[in-house]
């Protein structure tokens, strides 16, 4: 069992993300067409003091994991301001990373291409995104990254929902990313501890029952990421 020192950031993740509301509680259908009890919006981290605390927590969860990198890498869109607000972060602790960020489409004029910021060859590339759903943007990150000569380290995350890609395949999405691209992948916090959570919150024991008939339903076969 994680002693409290190891869970506090992901306790100080869930209360952020309830306070800005990017977590919130209802009926939300999904991509999936699942119809989810809880809904979870990075872009609601849309203060300079949320996006601070919020890079606090990521930085402690990846330092948590022992990841080794030296590049943040943040896939378009929301992965953009989430990797610069890490490096800030680091930089605050006394490490001065570089950045990179991709655009969707590559530009013809100016200085070109589909990149910003540093250089990635040579690099050990820490990708930073929001969630995995499909997966699509991160696979499409990884192969940016690989072209341009850098090697990826793993992938950071906020949240790892822990559900099933599909009824054919029991593993989350996060799980089949780590598996397929043969990368780490660590999450500040996944659907057990917002169970944990909610069932230590007054505010928020009454959607536990819900929560745990969703896991029940769509629950992928193993524990969550990091």
């Amino acid at each position: 069992m994680p002693d409290k020192s190891a869970l506090e950031h992901r306790r100080r993740f869930l209360e952020l993300a309830l306070r800005v509301e990017a977590l919130r509680f209802g009926e939300f259908t999904l991509k999936s067409g699942r119809n989810s009890p809880y809904f979870f919006n990075a872009g609601r981290f849309d203060s300079g003091a949320a996006l601070a605390t919020l890079a606090g927590c990521y930085a402690d969860a990846i330092d948590a994991a022992g990841i080794g990198f030296d590049l943040l890498f943040g896939p378009a869109y929301k992965g953009i301001p989430l990797a610069t607000a890490l490096a800030c972060e680091y930089a605050r602790r006394g490490r001065d990373l570089p950045v990179a960020f991709n655009r969707k489409e590559a530009k013809a004029h100016g200085e070109g291409g589909s990149l910003i910021g540093a250089p990635l060859a040579g690099r050990r590339v820490l990708v930073v995104d929001d969630v995995v759903t499909a997966g699509t943007a991160v696979r499409e990150a990884l192969a940016t990254i690989t072209a341009a000569g850098g090697s990826v380290a793993a992938l950071a995350i906020a949240l790892d929902r822990q559900e099933a890609v599909a009824e054919g395949d029991p593993r989350s999405a996060t799980q089949a990313l780590a598996e397929d691209a043969g990368i780490a992948v660590v999450a500040v916090a996944g659907l057990d501890d917002l169970l944990a959570f909610a069932g230590e919150s007054g505010e928020l024991v009454g959607q536990r029952e819900r929560l745990l008939d969703y896991r029940a339903r769509f629950g992928c076969r193993t524990g969550a990421a990091g």
